[in-house]
């Protein structure tokens, strides 16, 4: 009788995939499951089994091909100011009712702050040509806020969620070069391209993983699987293509019981005007941090304009990630006349709808309900 697959993290050989395949497969690769193979130095049918497993097991949430979907919809980080009484409930009502949103976070903060009050943080994306305000607005409405700030990316430094890799990471690890800042600029697709690109990042279920993997997307999307492959080579070379990716659970254990992480600190600096890309790029390089953004947080949040969030496994440690990068800003002789740290407590994350097509079905059933 073969002996039943591992499904933890902590497996060897489980370690070894997740290390590659959560961030290291930038772009579009035609044989994504043969690149993880290659780059673990493993057979393709040995990772592809060790991957179903895990998401049969739970360990793995999902598999997909992400996308820079700042570059593709109007997009922000939303922070809303609800009610203590309704806090839990708005939560749900995001994550289930709104396709829109990605990640929906309660945050926490010591700091006496006009922003300590705004508890439900989201990000949110609406199709090119549609209104985020007016979307927010209708969120507003449908949730019971009492108001909500807009923050939207001027400039990305950090994107990547490598939860595995990072666990070896050291405090004031960081790359040899700044960061540079990606500039948001949204591209406007044609109908066929968005037929492509929908099917591209739907996330695999358990039979469709393995090689061939875009074949049946292909089929799904009209095309010829070369036609597919010509736009999706197209969308990467335009950098609307993020990584291929298996994702972890972020705080909620395994069925195992096993934790990926326990802590998510999302942090605000505030630095002069007109040096927040050489602020985003000092930081930005910092290799422990998962996300790291220009973001506008105004009067609510004492003017903060860089945001970075690390995940860590221990409290302590993700503050002293921090503190090597505030000895670093300041080493750089970058002034920071504020800083706070908002931690992150109950979470849910799922991949933000972004075609117009599922946006204007949804906006006309709002209207309707």
């Amino acid at each position: 009788m073969d002996e039943p697959i591992p499904t933890e993290i902590s497996d060897p050989i489980n370690e070894r995939i997740l290390t590659v395949s959560e961030d290291k497969i930038a772009g579009f690769h035609r044989q994504p499951f043969r690149e993880i193979a290659s780059r673990c130095g493993l057979e393709l049918d040995d990772v592809v089994a060790r991957i179903r497993a895990m998401v049969s097991a739970g360990t793995i949430r999902r598999v997909r091909q992400t996308l820079l979907s700042t570059n593709l919809a109007e997009g922000a980080l939303v922070a809303w100011k609800v009610p203590a009484e309704r806090l839990d409930e708005a939560f749900e009502r995001m994550f289930r009712d709104d396709p829109f949103s990605g990640h929906v976070v309660i945050r926490s903060t010591d700091a006496q702050i006009p922003g300590q009050a705004f508890r439900l943080w989201t990000t949110v994306k609406v199709p090119a040509g549609r209104s985020l305000e007016g979307h927010c607005e209708m969120l507003r409405e449908h949730v019971g806020a009492e108001a909500f700030r807009l923050m939207p990316a001027k400039g990305i430094f950090a994107l990547g969620v490598g939860h595995m890799r990072r666990r070896k990471i050291e405090p004031g690890d960081k790359s040899p070069e700044p960061a540079r800042m990606h500039r948001v600029e949204t591209v406007r697709l044609t109908d066929a391209e968005w037929r492509v690109l929908v099917a591209l990042k739907r996330e695999f279920a358990i039979d469709e993983i393995g090689e061939p993997a875009w074949h049946g997307r292909a089929a799904e999307a009209g095309v010829s699987v070369d036609e597919f492959y010509a736009v999706a080579e197209s969308l990467a070379q335009r950098k609307l293509i993020g990584r291929f990716s298996t994702f972890l659970e972020h705080v909620k254990p395994t069925t195992s019981g096993e934790r990926v992480t326990r802590f998510n600190a999302l942090f605000h600096w505030a630095v002069p005007a007109g040096r927040e890309e050489e602020a985003g790029g000092e930081i930005g390089r910092h290799e422990i941090l998962t996300h790291c953004y220009w973001r506008e947080g105004g009067p609510e949040f004492n003017n903060v304009n860089i945001m970075a969030v690390i995940h860590g496994t221990d409290k302590a440690r993700v503050l002293e990630h921090k503190d090597a990068i505030d000895r670093h800003v300041a080493a750089c002789g970058i002034p920071v006349s504020y800083t706070n740290v908002f931690w992150g407590g109950r979470s849910e994350i799922k991949p933000s709808e972004i075609s117009p097509f599922a946006y204007d079905a949804w906006r006309d059933g709002i209207a309707r309900g």
